[in-house]
């Protein structure tokens, strides 16, 4: 048996993989005896086809694990490979796990071992969650910490870590220790993400809500510099219109509402409100929601791999 196990999401991918070894140890090797996981990047292409050829010791199965083959530059060690899976000579008691983290190889074999493992029978990818996806995902590991989340918090974790799901677990494993039975905030997130909504990327928010497109072109390009990822530097555009939005709503349905009240309601700190407040007077509600739908489309596009994050950010401040 053959399970290909790959995809852009390496921490669930990971999870998965170290669970079906569990399952592997709890039904038909307890002691470890018959379980070897190797990583085609360290060690070398004789050993793991020795291994994979190995035959169980006193049990009626082997579980023999191979991380990264697609990313080995050892050409005579593919074909051999190759061979052995198209004419089926790996032995029948043998469970043979290929998992993939780390990019491609560039070497021709590799790309036909790829498409070998992907017509396999038991095949799972695990794809970079978007959207309500990753937020249920964000809100099923704080339950699993015992951890109570609000909301406005899941949100924020969502768009400001660019789907990178072990930051987000490392985040999580934070703000559950330091909350306890307390419900992880807005506010404690930004303690944890180093206060993101900050100067920068609020001046260059109100650039592009001012139209002034020169300077929004030069402060996105003083991030880059910087070295912020532009996922990141996306996911804190969102959030900057989502909060526009959301302020925006609140005070057609509140005429007259104070900064500080808006702040509570909201979830807000005071001074992201005030900041915010005379930006929401140049656009109303519908407008704003135009918006942030099309930043949410675009958000998802990048992240499925359907366009390039880096000319989305570009086309966003030469539309709005």
């Amino acid at each position: 048996m053959i399970i290909y196990i790959y995809g852009a999401d390496t921490y669930r991918s990971r999870q998965y993989l170290n669970d079906q070894i569990t399952k592997f140890k709890q039904a038909r090797d307890p002691q470890g005896y018959n379980v070897v996981v190797l990583d085609a990047q360290k060690v070398e292409g004789g050993k793991i086809l020795a291994e994979i050829l190995s035959s169980p010791f006193l049990a009626e199965k082997r579980l023999v694990v191979v991380e990264n083959i697609l990313s080995t530059s050892d050409k005579e060690f593919l074909d051999k490979l190759i061979e052995r899976i198209k004419n089926k000579k790996i032995p029948d008691s043998n469970i043979l796990i290929f998992w993939q983290g780390e990019k491609l190889g560039k070497v021709k074999e590799i790309k036909e071992l790829e498409t070998i493992l992907k017509k396999e029978k038991y095949i799972q990818e695990f794809v970079a969650l978007v959207g309500s996806a990753l937020n249920a995902w964000i809100a099923q590991e704080a339950k699993k910490r015992q951890a109570k989340i609000s909301a406005s918090a899941i949100d924020y974790l969502a768009l400001n870590t660019g789907s990178d799901m072990w930051f987000l677990v490392s985040l999580l494993d934070q703000l559950s220790a330091y909350k306890g039975e307390e419900e992880i905030e807005l506010s404690d997130v930004n303690l944890f993400l180093g206060e993101k909504v900050d100067d920068n990327a609020f001046n260059m928010v109100e650039a592009i809500v001012h139209g002034n497109k020169k300077q929004a072109y030069k402060l996105l390009e003083k991030q880059r510099q910087l070295g912020e990822d532009d996922f990141k530097i996306f996911g804190l555009v969102v959030w900057q219109f989502r909060i526009l939005l959301l302020m925006r709503s609140l005070f057609e349905e509140q005429d007259g509402i104070g900064s500080e009240t808006m702040a509570k309601i909201l979830g807000l700190h005071p001074y992201v409100v005030k900041k915010n407040l005379a930006l929401i007077k140049r656009y109303n509600k519908k407008q704003l929601t135009k918006i942030y739908d099309q930043l949410l489309i675009m958000d998802f596009k990048a992240k499925t791999g359907q366009q390039d994050l880096a000319p989305s950010l570009d086309l966003l401040i030469s539309q709005i």
